[in-house]
């Protein structure tokens, strides 16, 4: 399809409030998407660092409580001795 002007490329033959409402829409749903994915991309990662943060405060308690277990039974073998 060629056109004459640029008022005929926006006309479309008739047919261009259809067709640039489609591409509008299509654009729109489109960019709605992307942003969607970036949000959710975002959400996910804050989700994954609060896993690994709390892990590791597990871990460190776990620790601690070894930690202090080793140290009660070193105590009670000095008393018992």
């Amino acid at each position: 399809m060629q056109f004459n002007s640029f008022s005929d490329f926006i006309n479309m033959g008739g047919y261009g409030f259809y067709v640039w409402l489609s591409f509008g829409s299509a654009a729109c749903i489109l960019s709605l998407l992307l942003f969607n994915s970036q949000k959710g991309h975002l959400y996910v990662m804050i989700e994954i660092d609060r896993h690994r943060q709390r892990e590791d405060r597990l871990r460190q308690a776990r620790a601690l409580r070894k930690q202090q277990s080793l140290q009660q039974d070193k105590a009670l073998k000095k008393v018992t001795e």
